[in-house]
């Protein structure tokens, strides 16, 4: 067992002019890769940064994030993703909950860098561009609007620290189980984000079930669009390609045009997407005419919509490609706990325990009963890439670990022939009459309406039935002002139990979700609570 930037090091060594990275174009090998992450390593020792100290991250997808990624690694510090869609509190937070010493920031998002440093610990600014890595002719075309590089005053630029010469790293004595190697911020859905923080045995562990259960091997190339901050786009789109060595494909954003031109362009034979993306691509008037031969596997995710066997079906007549949903998982874990078997997919649910991974439903009202097959209940999880904790929140840490178990906080069931399903947050679920209604299982029923397009559900005081089911529901293309919200009610009552269909419907342009797509209920939950507490004081 050995951290990830091993493997970075072993394939820099067997295969030093393999591609590791291409970047609309810009082909970055592996002894290119290990050697800039060996420089920016070297940097940060000379700054004074050591193992244990903490280094914030604050890009979208480019090669720079990778390469500081691994250099952070290489000498035992931390890294310490930050959305590059934080505002400055958000960024200010999370760069002081880490005590991070240095930012590693894009330099079109420094301004909001400049506005929090002096409110923190930071000792060192480090500035990239886009055009540091990007060919003068991008392909597919770049998607962002570039901003000229100009010098930044108390920065450090990363082309500079890229260019300085180093000698061999000094060994650094690293505990595979024990020292953390990422600290990952979770979404919050009570009080402040905590950062959970991961070893390199979880990480480690983590990737090589990835790669054994869909047999990546060194001529893979992956598709990486989904966002290297979050976990899951970390996970199935970086750290295994790097692991397997195969060749990452990556994307700042995705666009469909994008993606479909990658596929084609370079031959990618693995991609992991949201549902939505498929579906687009699906519907462009130019799919049709793109080469998809070489794509094998697209795990994807739903978010926004569920994945059904009808769109699994549309998109391998198009692409001849298989699309199942990956897996469930949390930053808790480094996501993956349950992984899809590619040649036994089972629809609506989030595949199997992956290796050495113990998952069991026990019950809501008392955790020490542990749940028989079909019955709903918490997911807990056992395994090697349980995390550490929570950073500098013992009290959280000892809620969420006990003896040996993650109490996940999701509620899901395990079906006969041990496929799980995820069926939402614990604190989201509806007690109606005294039924549980879950929020995910109503809102996968009202997207088989063939007018709506995305679906979220909360539950609302009711006098009598202590909560009701209220849907907030995005209406397709075509269909707004064709129908209203009683008639969706009428339909929802014709396919559902009595307790669980909606009784309010709210249309609404877009619903309220992370950076990464994942629908966010509270943010309609309090909104609909502000509204309330507004109608009951005007009567």
């Amino acid at each position: 067992m050995k951290p990830l930037f091993e493997y970075l090091r072993h394939f820099a060594k067997v295969s030093p002019d393999k591609p590791a990275i291409i970047f609309y174009g810009t082909v970055i090998t592996y002894k290119e890769l290990d050697d800039l992450s060996d420089r920016f390593a070297a940097f940060l020792l000379k700054e004074g940064i050591r193992k244990g100290d903490k280094v914030a991250l604050f890009m979208q997808n480019c090669p720079q994030y990778l390469i500081c990624s691994f250099g952070i690694q290489k000498i035992g510090a931390i890294v310490g993703p930050c959305s590059p869609m934080f505002k400055e509190w958000e960024l200010e937070y999370e760069v002081n909950d880490l005590g991070a010493k240095v930012i590693v920031a894009l330099d079109h998002l420094y301004p909001v860098v400049e506005k929090i440093r002096s409110n923190t610990s930071l000792t060192h600014v480090v500035v990239t561009n886009y055009l540091d890595f990007l060919p003068d002719q991008p392909k597919p075309t770049f998607p962002e609007q570039l901003v000229e590089k100009k010098p930044i005053s108390e920065t450090h630029d990363l082309m500079d620290i890229l260019a300085m010469e180093h000698g061999v790293l000094p060994y650094v004595d690293i505990e595979v189980e024990e020292d953390v190697c990422l600290i990952v911020y979770t979404s919050g859905s009570t009080g402040m984000p905590k950062g959970a923080m991961l070893t390199y045995r979880n990480a480690q562990f983590k990737t090589d079930c990835v790669t054994r259960t869909y047999g990546y091997t060194a001529d893979d190339i992956h598709l990486c669009v989904m966002p290297v901050f979050h976990i899951a786009g970390l996970l199935f789109s970086a750290n295994a390609p790097i692991y397997s060595g195969g060749t990452i494909v990556l994307l700042t954003r995705y666009t469909p045009e994008a993606v479909m031109e990658a596929i084609e362009r370079y031959k990618v034979t693995t991609a992991y997407t949201v549902v939505p993306m498929n579906v687009e691509i699906m519907n462009h008037p130019r799919s049709k005419e793109i080469d998809f031969s070489s794509l094998k596997l697209n795990p994807c995710t739903s978010f926004g919509i569920p994945l059904t066997k009808e769109i699994s079906d549309a998109w391998r007549q198009l692409t001849k490609a298989s699309l199942f949903e990956i897996s469930y998982g949390l930053s808790e874990t480094h996501t993956g706990d349950s992984l899809m078997p590619p040649d036994q997919i089972k629809f609506g649910s989030h595949g199997k325990p992956t290796f050495d991974t113990e998952i069991r439903i026990v019950s809501l009202d008392d955790p020490t009963i542990v749940l028989q097959p079909g019955e709903a209940g918490e997911i807990t999880v056992r395994s090697p890439g349980v995390f550490k904790g929570y950073l500098n929140k013992p009290e959280a840490t000892q809620a969420a670990l006990r003896d040996g178990w993650l109490h996940t906080g999701d509620i899901g069931m395990l079906d006969e022939e041990g496929y799980l399903y995820f069926m939402g947050r614990k604190k989201e679920m509806i007690k109606c009459s005294g039924y549980s209604v879950f929020p995910e299982e109503v809102e996968q029923m009202l997207i088989r309406h063939p007018a709506v397009s995305a679906a979220a559900v909360i539950g609302v005081p009711d006098p009598v039935r202590g909560e009701s089911v209220k849907a907030f529901i995005v209406l397709n293309e075509g269909y707004e002002g064709t129908l209203t919200e009683e008639e969706i009610i009428r339909w929802s009552k014709e396919k559902m139990a009595n307790y669980k269909y909606p009784r309010y419907v709210e249309f609404r342009k877009t619903l309220p979700a992370t950076g990464t797509g994942k629908l966010l209920r509270r943010v309609l939950a309090d909104e609909e609570k502000q509204k309330r507490e507004l109608e009951g004081n005007r009567r």
